[in-house]
């Protein structure tokens, strides 16, 4: 039998991207396939502020020609209200065959996946977090240099969210903050020892979004448009990585395609599937696949293939999004900046419970986002928010991804049910949060605004990880430390399904240096054995 390529790649999102590289760079024939979305609405040629002036026909990018911004009213995030990146969300469950009970289920078949529209929010796990894995820290540590570096990070300070981060060795200058947030840090700053002892920790936020040009890509010029498509490239989307592995003579891909089962002939693998062009079905064949076509999709495919029935763990994290307000810049003229995390925050809400947040500008972001969640009629919410949004920041929180009770199990017609509801404890943690939050911010010179304090629902967060955890002695549904799927040699899980355990920090970082470990491990070992 004939063998196509030495390594298929399911999926081109951060986890894919990562691993390709080391592959690629290694000389083997790599062959990349995703589901190959692209978005159709063009990006903003000018700064948000100016384009809602003075484009006349801005209701295209608002609301889109499809009025998708008015379908999706009850979706929690407003990125998936933005029609710009709807085709980032489209088919995603009914392509993958994926049910979801009580529980919000998310991912993509876009080129880059959900890298297209993610909050850019970077973090390294401490040696102590990497301690719940199966491999020694130092295993991890290069690959987190070489892919922060890659991608660019901005944020870089010598301040009290340094090592919480660990990134700073690896990052470029910050991006400049609003007046806002340049106040909530002044004001950090002079309260900052009784804060901390208090449990309340503040600094730049660590982004992957650039202050100097990187290549092609630019450094953020402030224009606010972070929510509806960065035109310069300054938001890392591993999409924009692709021309970089297209130089490799030994690197194809095949976008558009759809990974439908996996099946071993003779030795080789048989990634099965459909192209979405044309509906022709197709078989390529190679020595190893690497699934990273995002944690609830590569997780059907693998427990697919295993014939693997039983429910496995699913972690995400609970979360919550809040507003503030400050009263000294109360008729502040709104201002464009940068539209993700400008400062983050670790709050210890317990001994043994840490949660992680940042904050925003509220340019940029519609401002019946806001609406909905002020207890007046919508009218009189839009007047009261006319007024005050300007002097506000929007805010996030994220609890440990074990607080959430969920499980994805296959059916007997081969689709994945996701079901999960938050731990008993999650209620009474959020309660303490949003205590010490409104009681933190109001000595910082922000007041919580009543009622604004929502918990998101299960799922909400698109923090999966944990359905094919790495295991020193993986049993069936697991992987081994290198995230080789026990019972299926040659298959390998390198997005969020392998990961054991989930922090309230974001996680992507961590899934691209695992995917990066694990591309270097298969180079050095592919010729040992099939």
């Amino acid at each position: 039998m004939s063998v196509d390529f030495d390594i298929i790649i399911v999926g081109s999102g951060p986890a894919g991207i990562s691993a390709a590289f080391p592959l690629v760079e290694s000389g083997l024939n790599v062959l990349m396939v995703d589901g190959g979305k692209q978005s159709i609405v063009p990006l903003l040629e000018n700064d948000y502020l100016s384009t809602r002036t003075s484009d006349s026909e801005q209701w295209k990018w608002m609301i889109g020609e499809d009025f998708h911004a008015l379908k999706m009213r009850d979706a929690l995030s407003p990125k998936l209200r933005v029609p710009a990146q709807a085709y980032s969300f489209a088919e995603f469950n009914s392509r993958n065959n994926i049910e979801s009970t009580s529980y919000i289920s998310v991912g993509s078949l876009a080129t880059g996946g959900l890298s297209n529209s993610w909050g850019c929010g970077v973090a390294k796990y401490s040696a102590a977090e990497i301690k719940q894995f199966p491999f020694p820290h130092s295993d991890i540590e290069l690959s987190y240099a070489n892919v922060s570096l890659r991608i660019g990070i901005s944020g870089k300070a010598n301040d009290d969210m340094s090592e919480y981060f660990g990134l700073d060795d690896y990052a470029q200058s910050p991006i400049n903050m609003d007046i806002s947030h340049s106040y909530l840090s002044r004001n950090y700053l002079k309260r900052k020892k009784k804060l901390n002892a208090q449990g309340f920790k503040m600094g730049l936020s660590r982004v992957a979004a650039l202050s100097k040009d990187i290549a092609n890509r630019k450094a953020c010029n402030l224009s606010g448009n972070c929510l509806w498509g960065c035109k310069r490239q300054s938001l890392y989307s591993s999409a924009d990585e692709l021309p970089n592995l297209r130089i490799h003579k030994n690197f194809r891909e095949h976008s558009g395609f759809i990974v439908e089962n996996l099946d071993k002939k003779e030795g080789y693998w048989q990634v099965k599937g459909q192209d979405i062009i044309d509906n022709s079905y197709k078989t390529y064949t190679a020595k190893k696949v690497v699934m990273a076509a995002g944690t609830l999709a590569t997780t059907r495919i693998v427990l697919q293939t295993l014939k693997f029935t039983n429910s496995v763990p699913l972690y995400s994290s609970p979360s919550a999004a809040f507003l503030l307000w400050l009263p000294r810049f109360l008729g502040l003229k709104r201002q464009s900046g940068f539209g993700l995390g400008q400062l983050s925050y670790a709050l210890n809400i317990d001994d043994s419970i840490t949660a992680f947040g940042s904050t925003f500008a509220t340019t940029g972001i519609p401002l019946s986002e806001f609406a909905r969640y002020v207890p007046f009629r919508r009218p009189y919410s839009i007047e009261l928010l006319r007024t005050l949004l300007s002097s506000c920041v929007a805010g996030n929180l994220f609890l440990p991804g074990n607080l959430t009770n969920a499980e994805a199990q296959l059916t007997s017609k081969n689709s994945l049910k996701v079901l999960g509801h938050y731990s008993d404890k999650v209620k009474p943690l959020m309660n303490q949060a949003q205590k010490k939050i409104r009681k933190t911010y109001a000595r910082l010179g922000a007041i919580l605004l009543p009622r604004t304090f929502m918990i998101g629902k299960p799922g909400g967060d698109v923090h999966y990880v944990g359905t094919l955890p790495m295991k020193h002695l993986p049993s069936i549904g697991e992987t081994s430390s290198t995230g080789e799927v026990e019972g299926l040699d040659g298959i390998y899980v390198v997005d969020g399904a392998c990961l054991p355990f989930l922090t309230e920090k974001s996680h992507t970082l961590t899934i691209m240096a695992n995917a990066d470990r694990i591309g270097k491990h298969i180079s050095k070992n592919i010729y040992l054995h099939k």
